[in-house]
């Protein structure tokens, strides 16, 4: 497989002129998030009325860095930081294979977008939500995977 230089790739997403169609400005951007992280909870698969079923999952990625005056020195604490995504699978085929397999505690590698939407809870409270919308998931684990019958 040829690859590209980097960029060869970039420069179709970045251009010092913009393509003009009158007074209409086209120009690429790139919404794209890569996660690589644990399941923390068994997948469930939502449809609502009228609208194509979902998989919802959550991904926990980990943060660790060295506290103290020198990194590159065995002192100072380690500290840590989890993060919790909300993973939405909408692709029909991987949809049903990541509700069918994946289970809490499977290593995934997760590619897909950012979204933010906004819902009204059951209090009538306005709420913000932010979703990755998955595209790719390749499993990483064995140990994680599971067959729902």
């Amino acid at each position: 497989m040829l690859r590209r230089p980097a960029w060869q790739v970039l420069r179709q997403f970045v251009r010092h002129e913009s393509d003009t169609v009158g007074s209409l400005v086209l120009e690429r951007s790139m919404n794209r998030v890569q996660l690589l992280g644990r399941v923390g909870q068994d997948p469930i698969m939502r449809q609502v009325e009228g609208k194509n079923p979902v998989t919802i999952f959550s991904l926990a990625t980990n943060e660790m860095w060295r506290t103290g005056d020198s990194e590159v020195t065995q002192g100072g604490d380690i500290s840590q930081k989890t993060t919790w995504h909300r993973i939405s699978v909408f692709r029909p085929g991987l949809r049903d294979v990541t509700y069918q397999y994946v289970k809490k505690g499977a290593r995934l590698y997760v590619e897909g977008k950012i979204d933010y939407g906004e819902y009204t809870d059951k209090n009538n409270v306005r709420r913000q939500a932010t979703t990755i919308i998955a595209d790719n998931v390749i499993f990483l684990s064995d140990g994680g995977m599971k067959e729902k019958v």
